[in-house]
């Protein structure tokens, strides 16, 4: 069981590590600036990197609670994001962002893949694991 809660952790920080990477990839290679709502998402996702990586190399399976709660309210922040660039009901009643558009898409891949829709993504799948985690804990105990 310990080894299966293990590879939980494992796959945490992994999608949180390439999330990381993916984010610092669009604004320091690419140059996209991000928006004020990318940088929301950005803190909560770059704590779940270390947190995760800690938890991993001490077996501490608690941190699911921690990776949970971040990657919920991150979800949260994302799917608003995301709602905001691709429902025009939304956009009109968008807060105005500062230097950049909140509304404005760097990448619109296949017409619905956008930045913010890649996080949302990556803050469900460690919500999902970590939830998980959190499950099979109380199984066990």
């Amino acid at each position: 069981m310990e080894k299966r809660l293990e590879n939980m952790l494992l796959a945490v920080w992994t999608v949180s590590l390439v999330a990381t990477a993916g984010s610092l990839y669009f604004s320091e290679v690419r140059g996209y600036i991000p928006c004020e709502m990318c940088w929301y998402q950005r803190i909560l996702m770059y704590p779940i990197v270390v947190i995760g990586a800690v938890a991993y190399f001490r077996k501490d399976f608690r941190a699911a609670a921690y990776t949970l709660a971040l990657s919920v309210i991150g979800g949260m922040i994302s799917l608003y994001h995301y709602g905001i660039q691709k429902l025009p009901a939304l956009q009109d009643s968008a807060p105005a962002c500062g230097q950049v558009s909140c509304t404005g898409a760097y990448i619109n891949w296949f017409g619905f893949v956008t930045i913010p829709f890649l996080a949302l993504i990556a803050f469900i799948i460690i919500a999902v694991i970590s939830f998980l985690m959190l499950k099979r804990q109380k199984e066990t105990n």
